[in-house]
């Protein structure tokens, strides 16, 4: 009779759970506000430019021939950004900006040419 009502016991706070996650509905907690969200937008964004010119970077130089100079381009930025990371319109002025911080972090200026300092 003991185990019987241990089971019992245990079935019914289980249905006592079940029903609160029914009527809580795994509602927020605290909404996401706009301001936050737009700064985690603007993060995503300026990361996913870096890794574009980081990946622009990458493909010039295996494309280069042997003793030729990379060449990466603001183009090239902006079409990456578009294909891997869903970006529907991104400025020259942005992607340009990205291009410069990478291409010299990159130690680009001995192997590679680029036209985001124009």
């Amino acid at each position: 009779m003991l185990h019987d009502l241990g089971g019992l016991l245990f079935i019914a706070l289980g249905l006592v759970l079940v029903a609160a996650g029914f009527v809580w509905q795994g509602g927020a907690l605290r909404p996401l506000s706009t301001k936050r969200a737009q700064a985690a937008a603007m993060r995503d964004r300026s990361r996913n430019l870096l890794r574009s010119a980081d990946m622009a970077i990458a493909e010039a130089r295996r494309r280069a021939a042997r003793d030729e100079p990379a060449i990466v381009t603001v183009e090239d930025v902006t079409r990456v950004a578009c294909r891997h990371y869903g970006h529907l319109f991104v400025e020259r002025e942005e992607a340009a900006a990205a291009l410069r911080q990478r291409y010299e972090a990159a130690d680009c200026r001995v192997d590679c040419m680029t036209d985001a300092f124009n």
